[in-house]
């Protein structure tokens, strides 16, 4: 038998030939070996993307587990060239052909609800919006354990889903994006990444752009580490359930522990659930001298450096 192996690869043709059956037989393996779970998923095929990229997509979605298997496929049947863009609903229990398939002839799913959740709300306001949009019972109710873990992103439900697999596919988006953002937070103490979602929730509230973020989340950490309460309008809000341009001092005044003004240190939890950018910047903080901000009738942000200058900066862009 060795003898004859010998013999073999003595043969350019012969090895040639033996590495092609052997790469179409890898392949072969890829296209038929099981997959795991059955789960629907809406799966979005941009405009453009080749055959090698929505093979990528598959792969990335748990729909396929061989990219290069799926693309050998698409190549043997004529399909390269007749991907059609579009939001596919598909299931990792279907076989390679009906995929290529329903994603060549454009079976673009339509039974499903499309749902887009900002960045910033709270679960009574997702709550609402899931309800408003049918995706949900109206009884339904997501707890409050989940305030912050809501990515806010679009996502594709079908009309009356539990409540349960509505919450996991936002919770698991979560873990997604934040496992892109860093590994070690997954590993890492689970305090440290509630305070880091703590702290996103309330510059996600504060301010809109990515650079302000960065700023305020320096200024808000300084803070803390200082022992000088947040005295964040934000929690203030969140507890008032009422969105105002400027709070009383009356409403600073308000008997919670979510209240930034009376307690020094991040609040309880999350005041509402954060994007990428303001988890990033909570994690990463831009080193300042700030140590206050204000934001002026414009929406423009205004920092100072020390109270004094902080309170004649409110005389002048809010007169007060």
């Amino acid at each position: 038998m060795f003898e004859k192996l010998i013999k073999l690869f003595k043969n350019r043709k012969a090895v040639i030939i033996f590495f092609a059956v052997l790469f179409f037989l890898i392949i072969a393996i890829g296209l038929i070996q099981p997959k795991c779970g059955g789960e629907n998923k809406i799966v979005v095929i941009e405009k453009g993307l080749g055959s090698d990229e929505t093979a990528q997509v598959l792969k990335d979605e748990g729909i396929i587990n061989n990219k290069w298997g799926f693309v050998f496929y698409l190549w043997i049947k004529g399909y390269v060239n007749h991907i059609k863009a579009g939001e596919y609903l598909l299931n990792a229990d279907m076989s390679v052909g009906e995929i290529a398939r329903k994603i060549v002839n454009g079976e673009i799913n339509e039974n499903y609800i499309k749902i887009t959740i900002p960045e910033g709300w709270d679960i009574k306001k997702i709550e609402a919006r899931l309800k408003d949009n049918n995706v949900i019972p109206q009884d339904a109710k997501i707890s409050t354990d989940n305030e912050g873990y809501l990515f806010p992103d679009t996502y594709y439900f079908y009309e009356n889903s539990d409540i349960n697999l509505v919450v996991k596919k936002m919770r698991d988006n979560f873990l997604q994006k934040i496992g892109e953002i860093s590994e070690e937070l997954l590993i890492d103490s689970s305090m440290r990444l509630r305070n880091a979602v703590i702290m996103a929730s309330i510059i996600e509230k504060e301010v809109k752009t990515e650079q302000d973020k960065i700023i305020v989340s320096s200024i808000f950490w300084k803070r803390i580490n200082a022992g000088i309460p947040l005295q964040s309008c934000a929690t203030i809000g969140y507890i008032l359930g009422v969105d105002k341009a400027q709070y009383t001092y009356a409403d600073t005044r308000v008997k919670s522990t979510y209240n930034t003004y009376l307690y020094p240190g991040l609040p309880p939890g999350p005041i509402n659930n954060p994007g990428l950018s303001a988890i990033k910047a909570a994690l990463n903080p831009q080193p300042t001298d700030y140590l206050y901000f204000l934001n002026a009738s414009d929406g423009t942000m205004i920092y100072s450096k020390t109270l004094e200058e902080h309170n004649a900066n409110k005389e002048k862009y809010l007169g007060n």
